[in-house]
């Protein structure tokens, strides 16, 4: 019985090692015209948390969210000014749950809006919602609430806000005089990268679809 409890903590362990988020600024961003980043505003006012799930302010999600977004849209110099705008509207950070029974996962949802400086007008008519899972390969068979804290759920699910953002962004490419194979390219690409990072959950609560 030991020797199976061992074997069993091991196989935790190797999971848990195997749960470090990928870092999407390691591959090379695509190219974006003539986008240069303006202003970064997120708000989180009259944001929805969805139960079950950990605690988060809107302040903490207004510093996580600004900061992958300057981080993923900060290093384009093009020759014209936007605003990328965000507003938290829902979201659920997955609680410690039983393995295997019970592996709840986190979700996010947001309505972004992009802004032309010279213009002084957003580029589209309505907010784009976009419903964000956080996503990974070991957490689908425990859950992240016992393998990610808190923070790291938050972070997760930011830095996969600001790649599906740009995915939106790139299929409009008219927005930053991309030329439109280029972007049309790069769209698909960053689109088989979300399909294969982000896994939505079967049991989508209304509220988060």
């Amino acid at each position: 019985m030991r020797a199976l409890t061992r074997l069993a903590t091991l196989g935790l362990v190797l999971i848990l090692g195997a749960c470090a988020a990928s870092d999407p600024l390691e591959e090379d961003l695509p190219d974006m015209g003539d986008f240069r980043l303006a202003y970064n505003i997120v708000v989180a006012d009259n944001m929805q948390q969805v139960p079950p799930s950990r605690n988060a302010t809107g302040e903490e999600w207004i510093e996580v969210l600004t900061a992958e977004i300057d981080r993923r849209f900060g290093g384009y110099e093009g020759e014209r000014l936007y605003h990328i705008a965000i507003h938290v509207d829902a979201y659920s950070l997955a609680v410690p749950g039983i393995p295997v029974v019970l592996s709840p996962k986190s979700i996010l949802v947001i309505s972004a809006n992009v802004w032309d400086d010279e213009l002084q007008a957003k580029l589209h008519e309505e907010p784009r919602q976009l419903t964000i899972f956080e996503g990974a390969s070991a957490q689908s068979i425990i859950g992240s609430g016992l393998t990610r804290s808190r923070e790291e759920q938050m972070q997760v699910l930011a830095r996969n806000a600001a790649r599906r953002v740009q995915l939106w962004m790139l299929e409009n490419p008219e927005w930053f005089s991309i030329e439109e194979d280029t972007a049309a390219a790069n769209a698909a690409a960053l689109a088989a990268e979300v399909e294969a990072i982000e896994q939505p959950p079967e049991d989508l609560p209304p509220e988060l679809q």
